[in-house]
């Protein structure tokens, strides 16, 4: 099988898979940007001298510096996790587009407050405009998965909201190598730590200014009951006329699946939350959804993604500019995964088996980190120099940068983004979301205390976590690739949990069958009909 060979749920036309649904994609993962390139470059400009100095930290005792870098970083999650619940009355009254063109308003506003900060008017600009961007990037993290799920054909679903992921990686990439290069370039002064923070507004640009050409969710449109406008835009994504037999079966799926909808749930802004309180299978899902982001964060991602620079310290590293050098390279590490996550493993190893082999090998790798640290002290035995052991240990760091980036970093997004119906599809996402940002929230603001106090007790409770994880995922969490968004709720129906999608796809394929031959009982050539829509393209500009 090639690295680009898709898995697909039944026969689906080459022309499905066109530049069009990628460039969508694209442009809503400008919101990922907007979050990788935060969570990156923070930690690092708190550790800049220009930066030290302007708001005078070397006047502060370790206990009030730890308390302000925390607070600095955390109330931009303590934001993101009121602006992911805040924007669900957005995505379900005015559609996905306006709330991705909400969350880049929302979040240039706040990086542009954020420039106003000097050491004459102190930090509350900072707090203030953290807080605003973090609404906006929250709002993100909520619409843009859902939106690039609803546009993609399943078989590369998992590849396009992978691209949301990858968005996240190349921000963080920028990120990390930002501070490096002006720490580098030009000496300490205010105009060197603003630089970042004045970067912020590239990615939110490009997402207000994209927001206002890309096309609606046809799945919302249907939702809402503009027929003729969700058709003409399925029909332009797809780059496919009505008629054909893959837009005929995949408008009866949503057809199917929104009548069943409204006998099950409900169509409305509250039914999702009534089906939430009383709904046992909804409930279950919600947790689960939820719960993943629990294990993600429980991995030590956000620990080392917001104070890398306190990370390689504990490991040995000396110096600010070799720190930002090594944080670099994990970022470049990170990327370069990603890129092999995106293309093959999500949609060909799974949602399920990567999540099992991360949580394996990124526990082992934490183990043997910590075992270091405790056996080697480097912080009670400073050296100009890594000694042999120390290079082991960054050599595992990077192994379980290996190990986590293509398994539990995107994952637990592609998960959420797809194992729920329509109607409640905004309100899971919001949900899932906001969990993210919480135990995102408490991981970055107590790090820096969870360092002083447990030096590297902190490596073994992050392994411990990662450990459990498998538990949780093996016994509860079934495998979702190449499975129709419709089709998710028979998914989880089937127990146990392990041959769920085996059963599943058996069905489709089942289902796909007796529906051609009814087609073809009815008279229709449906490979007549499929060759003359791919011969006579002239029909085609019509939906353009």
């Amino acid at each position: 099988m090639s690295i680009l060979k898709l898995v697909e749920d039944r026969p689906t036309p080459s022309v499905v898979y066109n530049w069009r649904i990628y460039l969508l994609a694209a442009v809503a993962s400008c919101t990922s940007c907007m979050i990788g390139y935060d969570s990156a470059f923070i930690g690092t400009t708190l550790s800049l001298d220009s930066f030290k100095s302007e708001f005078h930290f070397d006047d502060m005792s370790t206990t009030t510096k730890n308390l302000i870098s925390a607070n600095i970083v955390s109330c931009y999650q303590a934001g993101a996790f009121f602006g992911a619940l805040f924007v669900y009355p957005i995505g379900h009254f005015w559609g996905r587009r306006v709330g991705l063109l909400a969350s880049g308003l929302v979040f240039t506003l706040g990086a542009g407050i954020m420039l106003g900060a000097n050491g004459q008017r102190g930090l509350g600009l900072l707090y203030g405009g953290r807080v605003l961007a973090g609404i906006g990037v929250g709002a993100g993290s909520n619409i843009t998965p859902i939106y690039i799920s609803e546009l993609a054909p399943p078989a590369i679903r998992g590849r396009l909201v992978g691209v949301y992921e990858l968005g996240w990686q190349i921000g963080g990439l920028v990120g990390f190598w930002i501070n490096f290069g002006i720490d580098e370039t030009m000496a300490p002064s205010h105009k060197q730590w603003i630089i970042p923070f004045a970067i912020q507004l590239i990615p939110s640009g490009l997402l207000i200014i994209g927001a206002y050409f890309i096309r609606e969710s046809p799945r919302w449109l249907f939702g809402r009951g503009r027929r003729e406008q969700a058709i003409k835009n399925l029909c332009w994504i797809r780059q496919l006329p009505e008629h054909d037999i893959y837009m005929i079966e995949e408008i009866g799926a949503i057809d199917q699946a929104l009548d069943e909808q409204r006998r099950n749930i409900g169509i409305g802004f509250w039914k999702p939350f009534k089906a939430a309180g009383t709904n046992k299978k909804v409930m279950w899902r919600l947790f689960l959804g939820s719960a993943l982001f629990f294990w993600q964060n429980g991995s030590g991602i956000n620990a080392i993604n917001y104070y890398s620079p306190t990370v390689f310290k504990s490991i040995g590293v000396r110096g600010t500019n070799t720190s930002l050098f090594t944080t670099g390279i994990f970022g470049v590490v990170k990327t370069i995964v990603t890129f092999i996550w995106l293309l093959w493993l999500i949609d060909h190893v799974g949602r399920r088996n990567l999540l099992l082999v991360g949580a394996a090998g990124g526990s082992v790798c934490l183990w043997i980190v910590g075992a270091y640290i405790k056996v080697a002290q480097p912080q009670n035995n400073p050296s100009e120099s890594l000694s042999s052991g120390g290079i082991a240990a960054m050599f595992f760091f990077y192994l379980w940068t290996v190990f986590y980036t293509p398994t539990w970093n995107g994952t637990p997004w592609v998960l959420n983004s797809e194992m729920f119906d329509p109607n409640m599809r905004s309100m899971a996402q919001a949900c899932a979301a906001a969990s993210n940002w919480l135990w995102n929230f408490l991981v970055s603001r107590f790090t820096p205390q969870m360092f002083t106090a447990m030096g590297y007790g902190v490596y073994f409770f992050f392994a411990s976590l990662m450990m459990l994880s498998i538990v949780f995922v093996y016994f509860l969490v079934p495998e979702t690739k190449g499975i129709p968004l419709e089709s998710m709720e028979q998914l989880f129906d089937i127990k146990p949990v392990r041959h769920a999608h085996g059963k599943m796809v058996a069905q489709l394929r089942e289902n796909e069958e007796l529906f051609r031959n009814d087609v073809e009982a009815a008279g229709i050539d449906t490979g007549k009909m499929r060759t003359e829509q791919v011969e006579d393209t002239s029909a085609q500009p019509k939906y353009a």
